[in-house]
């Protein structure tokens, strides 16, 4: 037994470094590119450095180092509580509307019919959209005197609100260009997942005389729940990360209604010149997405089936 294991073993280390010639590039890419930020971002992170004094040169450490005072500020301080809360509303809103438009979008496409590919193609076009045109053109569409939106509204004896200047009405614009823009990119996934169905499922059901809306609840959503957890892990992280749109289309307004987490890091770091600051905030993040994400990973075994 110790023989075959040693010999396993030497087999091991043989593959590892015949393997290891082709591994170094990416390897020293990782380290460069990945690693070392991520490390100097923690170094930073415990500093006063306002991202203008030459970075760790000597006595950098002496000169600005302040240990968790960053750290203690941000989760002490009542805005990132705020900005977290704001983040939050944005989740709520966002995912619920993304997964079901998402859902009925694959269900519709998935079908055979006459020019379903045509409207597959026009339903990711927004996804190809670059962000800042997307924003750009939408916040023209919200405008409260000369918006495309409110003219609408207006043409059937309705007020429309004020989309981006309004407090209560800033966010679910956000929300609904967000929707729009991703849909299309989530939609496909579903997508893929609904066409790798067994159709056998579906031709017995037919036999037993379930109706269509059967079938889905029954067969489609339980089938489709591994692609719907990715899914959901995605637009979570993505949540977490809102900025274009946010940057574009009202620049964390009006009165701090859609100030959000990446907002604040930007503007900490490239505005406000407190790099160390912004650094602390962008781990708190990390932190947060992590233990949202375990959760999620925890929590995939009672409603995601892998079962073919």
């Amino acid at each position: 037994m110790k023989s075959e294991k040693s010999r396993e073993r030497r087999r091991n280390e043989r593959s590892f470094l015949s393997a290891s010639p082709f591994l170094t590039a990416s390897l020293i890419g990782f380290a460069i590119f990945y690693f070392a930020p991520m490390v100097i971002s923690v170094v930073i992170s415990l500093t006063d450095w306002n991202g203008l004094d030459r970075l760790l040169a000597p006595g950098f450490m002496e000169e600005h180092f302040i240990g968790l005072d960053n750290y203690k500020a941000i989760l002490t301080g009542a805005e990132f509580w705020k900005v977290l809360k704001n983040t939050l509303v944005y989740i709520v809103l966002y995912i619920p509307l993304m997964l079901t438009t998402s859902t009925a979008i694959a269900a519709l496409l998935s079908r055979q019919r006459r020019g379903v590919g045509a409207f597959r193609v026009l339903y990711y076009i927004p996804v190809l959209t670059s962000w800042v045109a997307a924003s750009l053109i939408w916040k023209s569409l919200l405008s409260p005197q000369y918006g495309a939106m409110n003219g609408i509204l207006a043409f059937f004896g309705m007020e429309g609100p004020g989309w981006l200047t309004d407090e209560k009405w800033a966010m679910p614009a956000i929300v609904l260009v967000s929707v729009w823009k991703d849909m299309g990119f989530f939609g496909l996934i579903l997508l893929s997942g609904m066409i790798g169905i067994d159709r056998t499922y579906y031709e017995a059901a037919e036999i037993d005389g379930a109706g269509s809306w059967t079938r889905f609840l029954k067969i489609t959503l339980p089938l489709l729940t591994p692609a719907l957890f990715y899914v959901l892990i995605v637009s979570l992280i993505n949540s977490f990360q809102l900025f274009p749109q946010i940057m574009i289309m009202t620049d964390g307004g009006p009165n701090g209604a859609t100030q959000v987490m990446m907002e604040r890091i930007y503007k900490y770091g490239f505005r406000y010149y407190r790099m160390g600051y912004a650094s602390a905030f962008s781990w708190i993040l990390f932190i947060v997405i992590m233990i949202c994400t375990a959760v999620q990973m925890r929590g995939q075994k009672r409603w995601v089936n892998y079962d073919t």
